[in-house]
């Protein structure tokens, strides 16, 4: 199959780019970024501007499409720039991806997405939830992870401080609470892209402890 994954540069998308490119499944990959990756057989990496995506770009058309764009309050700026990166880019290669007839797209979301959420964060994804399933894809899952354990290029205080309590007390803790490591959640992604089940579909944070 061919796999379209937008955000591969992110620590959950550079795993799902690892396992995608490493997986006998998968007979090509298509990840647009904003950087040159390195490159490999299987791994077409156009260089592309989120803000101006290249609508007729013959690799939107694939067999399922993975998204873990992301970013944060405090690298975004302000609340439009975070929402623009972690609500309109997703939306707009989703829309792309099925205008070309890519059947299926695998999210990776939040724990606590929900539309009408006060908490502005959630209230993104959640919006983003809710506008993806207007688009009909024959199969759409959320994947909600809780906090993502991990090594990230640029440093998170206090995701790290926050990370580093719930190592210490995930054996304590509820799944749904318990630290979700990024391969993990990767696996999770790359597995619900492969499969494609018909309908819509919510994978929870504990299946991901």
């Amino acid at each position: 199959m061919k796999l379209l994954l937008v955000g591969a540069t992110g620590l959950v998308g550079s795993h799902v780019l690892r396992l995608a490119l490493a997986d006998d499944r998968i007979d090509g990959v298509v990840a647009p970024s904003r950087q040159e990756l390195p490159g490999h057989p299987k791994l077409q990496a156009p260089v592309v501007d989120f803000e101006h995506l290249p609508e007729d770009a013959p690799w939107w058309r694939a067999d399922a499409i993975i998204c873990t764009l992301g970013t944060t309050m405090s690298k975004a700026g302000s609340k439009d720039a975070f929402r623009r990166v972690d609500h309109d880019y997703p939306l707009l290669a989703a829309r792309l991806a099925r205008q070309h007839g890519t059947p299926a797209y695998v999210l990776n979301s939040a724990l606590g997405a929900d539309a009408s959420s006060r908490i502005f964060y959630n209230r993104v994804k959640g919006e983003l939830e809710h506008d993806l399933e207007t688009l009909e894809f024959s199969s759409l899952t959320h994947v909600r992870p809780g906090l993502i354990g991990g090594d990230r290029q640029e440093v998170r205080a206090g995701e790290r401080a926050s990370a580093s309590v719930l190592a210490w007390l995930g054996p304590f803790l509820p799944r749904r609470w318990r630290l979700n490591p990024a391969p993990k959640i990767a696996q999770v992604l790359l597995d619900a892209a492969i499969r494609r089940l018909p309908g819509v579909h919510v994978i929870t944070s504990e299946r991901m402890s």
